[in-house]
Formats: structure tokens, C-alpha cells, sequence
């Protein structure tokens, strides 16, 4: 249990709730719930340039990482073929991956296929049901994708000022604004109460909330005096109370319950908003196919975990189809931007690739 960590560490209970934060990150789980702990690891498993533990801001938005690893391969001779949508996996007379169909009726023919798709996707909807064992498809279906994520990104027209550490004269950002700021983390039990008020359909009337600025660091981001703030919140049901799904109105109010919240950190915060989006557990799964929202591809709980994930005996990143891997965060180790599922099934398929 993560309680007991930090007990064991930790005296100071904002301290000890502001690090449960990201034992629950991207889970719906409570501070309380079994496992908690392993998802606090880790985030803080890594090194940055040395420092462990250390997260970093990508230059240009997380969409520069992307296009980084694009040039790199273009640069090697790769095709990149973008807003390009895969139909479904083509199959050989004996099972084995062929390639790839896309929906505009175009085949792309390889000897092997990488999927970065979610392991849900990849196996229940690009490949025939009939071509994989019968436990393999149960149990992908059974993976545990619930997110309780919300994210809200907000463009404004001057930096949060934060009662607790007031801004500079000139209005330059501080030091605190260039971290990861989170709010309604003084206790881990108001962690337990946003979590408890999500299972039964209810939307956290005290979000999780989980606030950074990349513009503070990149002012590329936004006009001069102007910033972009990103608002990583939890906890949201993919289905409301009674069956009903998210609407505008539902969504709105929501938002609209954070930025109360960090009005009362930043007095004047609402006031500066210029623009909103607002993405719900079902507009990312829509937008970017994340099932159940999960930015992890699904839970990581121990059950799901190491040699069960996506599912016991796939662990290695093949998968029942010859020729197929599974190189995202679904696969060993799991979530989180630091590429190492996409390195190790990149090593697993060179290897397999040279006995072609």
C-alpha cells in the first residue's frame, strides 16, 4: 500500500498527499488501493541527464518529440505516411504478418509490422478474431482500461498568481511556475474522497489537479504575456451517474469546478482564461485511441503488469501472430514517455528479422 510508504518516510501529510498524486496519476485508484505504490515507482524510476527521478519539458510541445523520432527515421530512409488510418493487419496463407491495408485502400507490404496502437485495438480490430487463441482475445478484452482522467488545457492572458508565492513586479515567471504544481493534495484523504465520488458515477467535486506551464519554460508557446496552462485532472467517470455521457453542459461544468479550485490558489485565474479545451475519458479514447481513455493503454495494476502484460506468455512483445509486435504502452514495462517498449520490441523484431 502507498500509505504505508510514505508513512514509513514521510511525516508531513501535504508532502505525503502531493507524492500520492502520482501513485494514482492516470489510475482509478485511491491513495488506499492495493498496488498504489508500484505506480509512485514508476514515475520516479527514471533518470533525466543523470538526475533520477527528474521529469522534463519537451521544446516546441510533446509534439516535437514526435516529430524528432520521424526525422530520425526519415533520415535512415523511412516512409512516414501521416493521418493515414490502418484498416487492419494483412495476414499470409499461413497466419504470419504481410503488412498493412489502410482505409483509403492502399497496402503497405512488409515482413514485419510494429503496432504502437493499444493492445485492444491492435488485436480486436485489425486482426480476425478467428486468428488468435481463443484466452489470448478473453483476456485482452478483460484488461482493466477505466481512466479517471480529464485534461484541460487553457490558454490565458497573463501567469497565475498563486497566493502562496506571489508573482515578480515584471511578471517574469518564478521558479514555481516552471514545476509541476498540484492542487487539492493537502491530505491523502481528500485524494480518497475525489476517488470515492468517481465510482459512483459522480465527477470529483475536489479534483486531483495537477497544473504546469509549459510556456513558463517555452515561450514559443504563447504571444508575449500570454501562457498555456495544462490541467492533468482526476477523477472523471467515463459514464456518469445513470447511464448518461458526457455533453457539453456535463463537461463545462466541470471545468468549471477546477478552475473554482484554483481560484482559490490564484485569485484572478478564471478571470484571465481566453480559451479551453476540454478532453473527458471518452473524447480521448475518441481523439487519440486510448481505450477507456487510459494514457497507460490500460491499468498499471501488479495483475497487469511485467510478464502479464498485455496478457501472461506475451510479454516479449510477439504476439499469436508471426510477424506482429506489440511496441506501446501496453506492452512490458508499460506507460509513461520514456520509450523503452518501443526499444525492446525494436531489438525482439531485428532479431527475428534476421532468421528471415
Amino acid at each position: 500500500l502507498l500509505g504505508q510508504i510514505l508513512n514509513h518516510w514521510f511525516e508531513s501529510e501535504p508532502l505525503k498527499a502531493t507524492l500520492a498524486t502520482d501513485a494514482v496519476i492516470g489510475a482509478m485508484a485511491s491513495p488506499h488501493t492495493p498496488g498504489s505504490g508500484y505506480v509512485l515507482l514508476h514515475h520516479v524510476m527514471g533518470e533525466l541527464e543523470g538526475r533520477r527521478g527528474a521529469w522534463g519539458y519537451v521544446a516546441g510541445g510533446m509534439g516535437a518529440l514526435s516529430q524528432a523520432i520521424a526525422h530520425a527515421a526519415t533520415a535512415r530512409g523511412a516512409h512516414v505516411f501521416a493521418e493515414k488510418a490502418v484498416c487492419h493487419v494483412l495476414l499470409g496463407r499461413d497466419g504470419q504478418a504481410q503488412g498493412v491495408a489502410l482505409e483509403d485502400g492502399t497496402e503497405v507490404r512488409s515482413k514485419l509490422v510494429l503496432s504502437n496502437a493499444s493492445p485492444q485495438i491492435t488485436f480486436l480490430e485489425l486482426i480476425p478474431q478467428e486468428q488468435l487463441p481463443k484466452d489470448f482475445v478473453q483476456r485482452i478484452r478483460q484488461v482493466d482500461t477505466r481512466s479517471p482522467v480529464t485534461k484541460i488545457n487553457v490558454a490565458v492572458d497573463r501567469l497565475p498568481n498563486f497566493l502562496a508565492a506571489p508573482n515578480a513586479r515584471d511578471g517574469q515567471p518564478l521558479p514555481h511556475h516552471q514545476c509541476s504544481i498540484h492542487l487539492n493534495c493537502e491530505g491523502t484523504h481528500l485524494l480518497h474522497e475525489a476517488f470515492t465520488e468517481a465510482t459512483h458515477g459522480h465527477p470529483s467535486s475536489r479534483p486531483m489537479i495537477e497544473l504546469c506551464i509549459p510556456s513558463a519554460l517555452d515561450p514559443g508557446l504563447a504571444p508575449r504575456g500570454c501562457h498555456v496552462v495544462s490541467l492533468f485532472t482526476q477523477y472523471t467517470p467515463s459514464v456518469l451517474a445513470g447511464g448518461r455521457s458526457w455533453d457539453q453542459q456535463s463537461r463545462n461544468a466541470y471545468a468549471d469546478t477546477v478552475f473554482d479550485c484554483i481560484e482559490d490558489y490564484a485569485p484572478g485565474f478564471k478571470a484571465s482564461i481566453i480559451g479551453r479545451d476540454i478532453l473527458t475519458p471518452p473524447d480521448l479514447e475518441r481523439i487519440f485511441g486510448l481505450p477507456g481513455g487510459n494514457i497507460f493503454h490500460g491499468g498499471m495494476s501488479l495483475d497487469q503488469l511485467y510478464f502479464a502484460r498485455p496478457a501472461p506468455s506475451y510479454s516479449g512483445y510477439r504476439s499469436p501472430v508471426p510477424g506482429l509486435y506489440l511496441c506501446g504502452s501496453g506492452a512490458h514495462p508499460g506507460g509513461g514517455v520514456m520509450g523503452a517498449a518501443g526499444r525492446n520490441a525494436a531489438q525482439v523484431a531485428i532479431k527475428d528479422f534476421r532468421h528471415l
